[in-house]
């Protein structure tokens, strides 16, 4: 038997290292398998990942160049908002004190004096020096003037037909506050927002309650005025939505482009009015089948500006005449303006004043009245002597003043401006701007794009 056994026992020994070896093959072929299928998944990885499109981007890349691209919308937008014009006031865009120059003119030749010095202005080493001293009041008279601009392109781009003048004086004053950054005496409006319609010329700003509405066919000229530390940008413009007023409008802008260009140092004033009233008188507007000559507004004046004094004592004449013995001088700020009318060409005071401006020479001035004498307190904490109108002290928030302003009037501590007005039915155009006469050239401080 144990012959037998042994036998058995050998069988079971091959049969045994014979499943052993098909055991090991079959995990060999096993492991063998999950090599190929982990190569052939490692392939598969690298050659989607090796599978660009011909612009270069995956799926994956899609996605994050998908991200990237909005944030970089969000950021432009940021940056698009900062550069709205008339949101931040102008200083803080400048933080170099660096503010836009205006139009640099030569000085034109000057009857009676030699040619060259007008010329030689613009070269010499003394005017450059002389005009140095004054760069700090140039600087703010610019920094008004880019306040004006902004505040003016926003307002054409704005107004239409249909909202009350109330409502076009608000937004303008809101903006141009904003961009000259109001500080008291120290910076802000010069005077109220003027918007006289058609026949009436100049002064006109609504008061409080006015229900005035713009209309599609109205001639409308926005005058207004900025100042820093005192220094007045007068500038104004004339608004109109009917073509058929474009020859009256392009009549009075080219006429104070020309008194612009024949002011100069040592000009006689009365050639600057000459000059004018030649080029607006050239011109004529045919309204509904009648021609009309447009004439200068001869009683309405360009005149000359010092601090905080919007008249200063010189003035500009329109038409020809006058005396020659007054002269432009070195360093006079001036607001060139003119108005050109279809009617009469005289304008006369109209009811309803609403424009005041405290006198600059009024001293003091004897009161009874306590509300004259609060009136006369508020005007000087708030306006000086600068212009006023009747809604700026409401907004204040004065009451039952029209007493006490009529007797500040009656005193002649403060001067009334009531509107000006041709003959109904005609109507009147202008246009301003403000110029200085530095030592080496003329320059319109008020210059833009516009006009």
């Amino acid at each position: 038997m144990a012959t037998v056994v042994d036998e058995v026992g050998k069988k079971e020994v091959k049969f045994a290292e014979e499943e052993k070896d098909e055991i090991i093959n079959e995990a060999e072929d096993a492991s063998g398998d999950a090599s190929k299928k982990k190569k052939k998944r490692k392939k598969k990885k690298k050659a989607e990942s090796e599978n660009v499109p011909e612009n270069g981007t995956t799926e994956a890349n899609k996605e994050g160049a998908a991200t990237t691209e909005k944030k970089k919308k969000r950021k432009n937008k940021g940056k698009g908002a900062n550069k709205d014009p008339i949101a931040f006031p102008v200083r803080t865009l400048y933080p170099e004190n660096g503010f836009p120059v205006g139009e640099i003119l030569e000085y034109p030749p000057v009857n009676g004096v030699d040619e060259r010095k007008a010329k030689d202005r613009y070269t010499s080493e003394e005017a450059k020096a002389a005009e140095r001293d004054h760069e700090e009041e140039y600087n703010e008279a610019r920094l008004a003037a880019e306040a004006h601009r902004r505040t003016r392109k926003h307002i054409k781009q704005w107004v239409k037909p249909g909202m009350t003048m109330i409502e076009i004086c608000n937004e303008l004053e809101t903006v141009a506050r904003r961009l000259i950054d109001e500080n008291g005496l120290k910076a802000g409006l010069a005077f109220p927002t003027g918007c006289s319609r058609n026949h009436c010329a100049a002064h006109y700003t609504p008061n409080s309650g006015d229900p005035t509405v713009l209309q599609y066919d109205d001639v409308t000229k926005i005058d207004f005025g900025t100042h820093i530390n005192g220094r007045i940008i007068d500038c104004a413009f004339t608004l109109t939505f009917n073509p058929k007023y474009d020859k009256l409008v392009e009549a009075v802008r080219e006429a104070t482009n020309t008194g612009i260009k024949a002011s100069g140092i040592d000009v006689p004033l009365c050639e600057v009015g000459e000059a004018i009233q030649e080029v607006m008188e050239s011109y004529e507007l045919e309204l509904d089948g009648k021609t009309y000559p447009i004439k200068s507004i001869r009683n309405l004046n360009g005149h000359s500006i010092a601090p905080y004094q919007i008249h200063s004592g010189k003035t500009v004449p329109i038409v020809k005449g006058g005396e020659r013995r007054e002269r432009m001088e070195e360093n006079e700020f001036y607001a060139i303006e003119t108005f050109g009318s279809t009617g009469r060409g005289m304008v006369h005071d109209d009811a309803d004043c609403s424009h005041y401006m405290k006198k600059f020479e009024a001293g003091f001035v004897p009161l009874r009245l306590q509300s004259s004498k609060t009136l006369l307190n508020t005007i000087n904490k708030n306006f000086g002597t600068l212009a006023f109108c009747k809604r700026w002290l409401d907004g204040l928030g004065c009451t039952k003043y029209q007493m006490a302003l009529k007797d500040l009037c009656d005193k002649e501590a403060v001067e009334a401006y009531p509107p000006l007005v041709d003959i109904k039915g005609s109507y009147t155009a202008q246009f301003e701007h403000t110029i200085v006469l530095r030592p080496t050239c003329k320059e319109v401080i008020s210059r833009g794009d516009d006009y």
